[in-house]
């Protein structure tokens, strides 16, 4: 596999990326999540750090990314919608204040097919899904959503 952004190619994974854990997948895809989001926002021109953190949060919260999972869920291969699956079904040791527990597993789910992608080395699915993800989700923010 090609090297990818992050990837030093001076350690490679121990596991294949289906047999990682789902929570440690949706580590590093939540990283991977906000990277995208982040040069989204850079890229529409905003010059101010605080503006740009405030936007990012309506991108990245819980909810917003599980309302993108059940919008996107049906554009899924069944390989994809196992590894949502995984995610969203894995225990995670305790849910943030004033989140959903439905929500977050939702966005747990999205951000371990986002880890999944990046792992495997599926970079063009995994653009191709981050342009959609942020797509509904600046319809959205541009109807005050």
């Amino acid at each position: 596999m090609e090297n990818i952004l992050g990837q030093t190619g001076r350690v490679t994974l121990q596991k294949k990326p289906a047999e990682i854990n789902p929570l440690l997948l949706a580590y590093l895809g939540d990283a991977v999540y906000e990277l995208f989001v982040r040069y989204h926002l850079l890229a529409r021109g905003e010059s101010r750090p605080n503006a740009i953190h405030q936007e990012a949060v309506r991108f990245v919260s819980a909810r917003a990314q599980a309302e993108v999972v059940r919008r996107v869920e049906l554009w899924l291969t069944e390989e994809e919608k196992d590894v949502l699956r995984r995610g969203r079904n894995t225990k995670s040791g305790s849910v943030p204040k004033n989140v959903k527990m439905v929500d977050y597993r939702y966005s747990t789910g999205l951000e371990t097919l986002v880890g999944y992608w990046y792992l495997t080395g599926q970079t063009e699915r995994l653009t191709e899904a981050m342009t959609r993800v942020i797509e509904t989700l600046e319809g959205d923010v541009d109807h005050g959503e």
